[in-house]
Formats: structure tokens, C-alpha cells, sequence
């Protein structure tokens, strides 16, 4: 009689780097500047010159951006998760961990569940901080609303901009965690939030163009696959120069930002010129520099010198 033996199992510290290489950490650079201006906007003043309280800040730029790591993991565990069998069929993505089977689907949900609980007990220490539980108490919420962009692509062709939404929570978040008293009266915080979901959706179409032919054969729904190729770079154009009004808007309507953060928006104009100018140029093989590179560049100089203009403000 012939024994097959059964595969081993991985060891537990491979496991989570495989699963943390296939998530790319990297990636929370879209959102994690926007996260960290939006605490500048609204962190507490004091004194004569009513000068920013740096008093706690360390702490809560610490319990923001672990906050930021473990949302965005558990958003892209469940991604992987609920996608393992659209991976497994489409060229690109099969070599995935969760779709080649290196990964299992218990150890996505330990992964997840230990994300969630890690996001869990970072928005519980605000409570601590600074007896502010609004996170403790939004988080379940913030968990369902960032994982649910996963699924649309099933039934709606506007799932870009369901992924642009989950990013778009980033800002609005940070700022219900440092100074909620103060987030009705910055309206900055929500055309700084509507200026990262029309960015991130329309380079989430870009990105999508990679699938257009699995996506249409699989059924699955995205605006590459609906319009087609030009049809959906028209598109993320639009969105693109919406972001850009957003973006000036956020200028004029937050008086801590000055001449710095007016100079962001050239340079992001630019390099979002720039990407599609890639985009036409080389067309698919482009779409690694338009989608990460450029972006990168551009959540990284808004942050930067929006956040430094505050400060010296």
C-alpha cells in the first residue's frame, strides 16, 4: 500500500511573512500621511499663540499609525481571503500565497483575527489617552466598512470607488480619534477625504486595466471591464482632476495650511499628469510606476509639507 504523506505545515514565523509579503505593507503610504495631517488639522492648541500640545502627540501619531498597519492588514487579509479563487485562475495572482495554497484559509482567519483585535486594543488606548472611546466604539464598524470593498466587484462596477471610500475613512478617522469636538468644525477633513477617494479610485482603475480580460471572462465587475481600456482612462482622469479641485478646496478651507501645501498642489498635479502620460505612453507595462511610484509620491508630499506647514504655521 501506497502512503501519501500529507504536505508539512510551514512554521508559524514563515506563515506571517508570507502572508505580510503578499499584503505589502508598503502600501499603507496612500493613506497613512493623510491620516497623519488630518491629526495635525485638528490636534488640541494651548497657550497665548494657541500653539499646537505636543504633549501627547508621540503617543497618538504612534496609536495612528498602528492603528493605520493593522486596519490596512486585516482590509487586505480579507481581500486575499475572499479572492483566493478569482487569484488562483487569473495569471497574475496565482501565485499568491492564499491561491497557491501556501497559505491555508485557518490561517487567514487566525491572521485576521489577530488584526482585529490589534486594531481593537489600539483604538481602545485612545479611551486611556485621552478619555476619548468614539474609536473603541466605531472600530467594529471601521473593520466592516474597509473589508466590504473586497466584495463589490461582484455585483457593481463603481467598486474603485468603494475602495477610494475605505481609503477616504483614513483622514476622518484620525481625526475622531485625537480631537472629535473639533472634526464638525474642519471641513478641510472631509474635501481632504473626498480628495482620497476620487485619487485612490481613479488610479484603482489604472490598476485594474491589468484584469480587464480575466475580469470580463470571470464575470467580475470593474470599469476597465464595464467601458473598456480608453473609455476607463477617460474615466480615471475625471476622477483624477475631482481630486484636484478637492484638493485646492482643503487649501482654502483650512487656514493652518500655507504656502508649503500650496506648493504640494502643483507637484501633485504634475506627477498625476505624469502618470497618465505613462499610462499612454507604455501602456500596460506602465501601470507598476503610474499605480505605486507616482502615488506613493504624491500621498507622501501632500502629507509631508501639509504637515509641515502646520507646524510652522
Amino acid at each position: 500500500m501506497t502512503t501519501i504523506n500529507a504536505p508539512i505545515p510551514l512554521p508559524i514565523h514563515k506563515r506571517l511573512s508570507l502572508a505580510l509579503s503578499d499584503i505589502k505593507i508598503a502600501h499603507s503610504v496612500f493613506a497613512l500621511p493623510f491620516a497623519i495631517l488630518a491629526t495635525f488639522l485638528v490636534a488640541p492648541r494651548s497657550g497665548k499663540d494657541n500653539s499646537i500640545d505636543f504633549s501627547n502627540l508621540p503617543i497618538t501619531l504612534t496609536l495612528i499609525i498602528l492603528a493605520m498597519i493593522f486596519a490596512r492588514t486585516w482590509a487586505m487579509l480579507v481581500n486575499r481571503l475572499a479572492d483566493a479563487n478569482l487569484d488562483a485562475a487569473n495569471n497574475r495572482t496565482k501565485n499568491r500565497p492564499f491561491a497557491n495554497g501556501s497559505l491555508t484559509k485557518n490561517d487567514g482567519l487566525l491572521l485576521l483575527t489577530a488584526t482585529a483585535l490589534a486594531f481593537i486594543a489600539t483604538t481602545t488606548a485612545f479611551g486611556f489617552l485621552d478619555n476619548n472611546w468614539l474609536p473603541t466604539i466605531l472600530s467594529i464598524p471601521v473593520l466592516i466598512w474597509i473589508a466590504f470593498y473586497s466584495f463589490t466587484k461582484r455585483f457593481t462596477f463603481l467598486c474603485h470607488l468603494f475602495l477610494g471610500g475605505a481609503l477616504a475613512a483614513s483622514p476622518i478617522a484620525a481625526a475622531i480619534a485625537v480631537n472629535p469636538q473639533l472634526l464638525p468644525h474642519t471641513p478641510a477633513i472631509y474635501t481632504l477625504a473626498f480628495m482620497v477617494l476620487t485619487w485612490v479610485a481613479g488610479f484603482d482603475i489604472i490598476y485594474a486595466l491589468q484584469d480587464l480580460d480575466h475580469d470580463q471572462q470571470a464575470n467580475l465587475n470593474s470599469i476597465p471591464a464595464k467601458f473598456g481600456w480608453k473609455n476607463a482612462i477617460r474615466i480615471s482622469r475625471l476622477l483624477h482632476a475631482i481630486s484636484l479641485i478637492a484638493l485646492y478646496s482643503t487649501w482654502k478651507l483650512a487656514p493652518q495650511l500655507g504656502p508649503l501645501f500650496a506648493i504640494a498642489i502643483p507637484l501633485t498635479t504634475a506627477l498625476l499628469i505624469y502618470e497618465h502620460a505613462i499610462l499612454a505612453k507604455r501602456g500596460k507595462s506602465g501601470i507598476p510606476i503610474a499605480f505605486f511610484t507616482l502615488n506613493g509620491l504624491i500621498s507622501l508630499t501632500l502629507g509631508l509639507l501639509g504637515t509641515l506647514d502646520i507646524i510652522l504655521h
